[in-house]
């Protein structure tokens, strides 16, 4: 059985609580829903291409820096 991976958000985070202070804020300023966002923040749905390209316009996260942001998997402890 293939596990899903499970990604580590806390850049992501750090640069929401940085730019914005709270997700709320940051919802204000985007088409993602509250819900939506926090969904995907805890590894219940996956970003799309959409949604990483509004966040990055919206967090000023440029293109190269987007794997540290978006791809960095959680290191699973055994």
């Amino acid at each position: 059985m293939v596990e899903a991976i499970v990604y580590d958000y806390s850049k992501l985070l750090g640069r929401i609580k940085e730019k914005y202070g709270t997700r709320e804020n940051l919802v204000k300023e985007i088409t993602i829903s509250s819900t939506s966002l926090n969904l995907r923040l805890n590894n219940k749905l996956k970003f799309d291409q959409q949604d990483i390209k509004e966040l990055c316009i919206a967090l000023d996260i440029n293109e190269e820096e987007i794997p540290d942001y978006f791809f960095k998997e959680k290191v699973r402890k055994s």
